[in-house]
């Protein structure tokens, strides 16, 4: 089963959009991802992560809901890269 979590973005780097990557934050554990899915992506933002790739960007009540969800099913251990 894949999952997609949710994280912040703290840093964009990169200055072309198929290049773009950011560095994220899963709850205290930073990540370097590529953006080039979600080249609107800006620091403050939530991203769904899936294999190091931000997929979806969503609003804080959305990624939320879903780490409450990963917490609800004991999967928040797991859920940082």
């Amino acid at each position: 089963m894949c999952l997609a979590v949710p994280a912040r973005v703290e840093e964009i780097r990169g200055t072309q959009p198929e290049f773009l990557c950011g560095i994220v934050d899963f709850g205290g554990v930073r990540r370097e991802v590529s953006l080039a899915f979600t080249p609107a992506a800006q620091p403050g933002d939530y991203v769904l992560v899936h294999a190091g790739f931000a997929l979806e960007v969503v609003d804080e009540k959305e990624a939320s809901t879903r780490l409450a969800a990963l917490r609800a099913l004991g999967l928040d251990d797991e859920a940082a890269p």
